[in-house]
C-alpha cells in the first residue's frame, strides 16, 4: 500500500503539465494559447535566425532547433507557462564545440547534457542555482555578450576570411588583418538594421523590431543583388588563421 502511494506520488511530480492543463481545456484557453504562441514565435524567429548563425551553422538549423525544442519543453515541462527556445548564452559553447569537434560532436554533447539536466531534476538540486552569487552571474552573461559581440564583426563588416580561431584573441587578430576586405554594403546593411531594430518600437510595441528588420533588410538585399545597377566589390586579399599565424611567426623570427 505504502508503495503505490509513492508510485502514485512520484508519477504526479513528474507528469507533464500538459496532461493536468487538458483536463479543464476550453475555447477561451485556446484563444488566449494561440495568441500567445504567436507573439512568442515572432520573437522567437528572429532569434533562432541569428543564434543559429552566431553558433557557425546554417540559419534554418537555428529554426529547427528552436522548432524541436520548443515542442519538447512544451509537450513535457512542469509549467503551463514555460517558455523553451534558443538563448544566447549557448552561443559560445556551441560554436566552440562544432568548431573543434563539428556537429556530430554537438549532438553527443547535447545528449549528455540532456542527461545533466534528468539527474539533476530527479535529485533535485534545481535550487542550487540560488547559492550562485550574483557578480558570478553578471559576469558571465558580460561575457557572453562580448563574445557574441565578437563572432558577428566578420558578417556586420563583410569581411573575407576563412575558418575564425575559436579563441576570442584570435579572432580580432584575424579581424584586424583582413579590414583591407571590408564591405561598405554588408556595413550599410548592417547599420540600416540596427536602426529599424532600435526606432520601430517606437512606431509599434506589439511587433518585434528584429523581425521587421530582417523582412525589410532581406527583401531590400533581393532586390539589391538583382538590380542591374549593382555591382558587388569582391576582395581579393583573403586572411585565414593559419596564414595569421605564419606572419606572426616571420614578423617575430
Amino acid at each position: 500500500m505504502m508503495l503505490n502511494e509513492r508510485a502514485s506520488a512520484l508519477w504526479r511530480t513528474f507528469t507533464p503539465q500538459l496532461f493536468q492543463s487538458l483536463r479543464d481545456y476550453n475555447r477561451e484557453k485556446f484563444a488566449k494559447d494561440v495568441m500567445a504562441g504567436l507573439i512568442v514565435g515572432i520573437v522567437a524567429l528572429p532569434l533562432a535566425i541569428a543564434f543559429g548563425i552566431a553558433s557557425g551553422v546554417s540559419p534554418e538549423k537555428g529554426l529547427i532547433t528552436a522548432i524541436i525544442g520548443g515542442f519538447i519543453v512544451s509537450f513535457l515541462g512542469g509549467s503551463s507557462v514555460q517558455i523553451g527556445g534558443p538563448t544566447g548564452a549557448f552561443i559560445v559553447i556551441v560554436y566552440g564545440i562544432i568548431q573543434q569537434f563539428g556537429v556530430e560532436g554537438l549532438a553527443i554533447a547535447t545528449f549528455m547534457a540532456g542527461l545533466l539536466l534528468l539527474l539533476l531534476g530527479f535529485l533535485r538540486l534545481g535550487t542550487v542555482i540560488r547559492f550562485i552569487p550574483y557578480p558570478i552571474i553578471i559576469g558571465f552573461t558580460s561575457g557572453i555578450a562580448v563574445t557574441i559581440f565578437t563572432t558577428q564583426i566578420k558578417d556586420f563588416f563583410g569581411l573575407t576570411t576563412e575558418s575564425l580561431p575559436g579563441d576570442f584573441i584570435g579572432k580580432w587578430e584575424v579581424y584586424f588583418h583582413s579590414f583591407n576586405t571590408l564591405q561598405w554594403t554588408a556595413t550599410l546593411i548592417g547599420l540600416l538594421t540596427i536602426a529599424i531594430i532600435f526606432l520601430f518600437p517606437k512606431i509599434s510595441k506589439r511587433i518585434p523590431g528584429s523581425l521587421i528588420a530582417i523582412i525589410v533588410m532581406t527583401y531590400s538585399c533581393m532586390f539589391l543583388i538583382n538590380s542591374p545597377h549593382y555591382r558587388a566589390w569582391k576582395p581579393s586579399a583573403t586572411v585565414s588563421p593559419s596564414q595569421h599565424r605564419s606572419l606572426k611567426q616571420s614578423r617575430s623570427g
